[in-house]
This record gives C-alpha cells, sequence and structure tokens, in this order.
C-alpha cells in the first residue's frame, strides 16, 4: 500500500458552490477528509440532516441556531459545536455567518 501523499489546498483557487440563494461554500476532501468554509445569509436553513461520521463546526463569525437530536444550542463567533455520528441535526444562520466545518468524507 502506498502512503497518501500531502497536499496543499488553497482557498481562493477552490471555487464556491452556491448550495441555495442563502448558502455557499467551498469544499477540500482529502484522505477520507473534508473540511468546509460555508457562508449563510441571515436565515439561511439547514435542513434536518445526518452523517456517517462526527462534525465539528467552528463560527469564524456570526451565529448559528443548532437543534442536535432534542437539544437546541446557539453557537457564536469563536465557538466550537461537536455533533456525534449519525445524530440529526439542522441549522439557522441568526446573522450572516461564516463557519468551518471539519468532518469525515
Amino acid at each position: 500500500m502506498t502512503p497518501a501523499r500531502a497536499t496543499a489546498f488553497r482557498w481562493d483557487d477552490i471555487p464556491l458552490e452556491r448550495v441555495t440563494e442563502m448558502v455557499a461554500r467551498k469544499v477540500v476532501i482529502a484522505d477520507g477528509q473534508m473540511m468546509a468554509q460555508t457562508y449563510l445569509k441571515k436565515g439561511a436553513i439547514v435542513p434536518q440532516h445526518r452523517h456517517d461520521a462526527p462534525q465539528m463546526i467552528y463560527v469564524l463569525q456570526g451565529a448559528l441556531r443548532a437543534v442536535v437530536g432534542s437539544e437546541e444550542f446557539t453557537i457564536r463567533e469563536g465557538e466550537v459545536m461537536s455533533v456525534p455520528a449519525g445524530e440529526a441535526h439542522q441549522a439557522e444562520a441568526l446573522d450572516d455567518t461564516f463557519v468551518l466545518d471539519v468532518r469525515g468524507a
């Protein structure tokens, strides 16, 4: 088996993907992991969904109201939320919000 090679990515070179009119993102996928810069306009809704891998959401700017399972959280600039693998979750942008999302691909 050949070991994975180190790769450098530059956010400025990654195209912006419009998910909806209210949500856009840039995504890097490498070696079974995903990192995304996600931009949400105030009022944007990320509908309930789940992932097979755990997820970390770091709010760089703005704020999110998130529902994970039956718990509600408000995460603000400088805070990180951990979502366990397989847990249903959804979010609403309380302000124009910029997050860094990390999880298994």
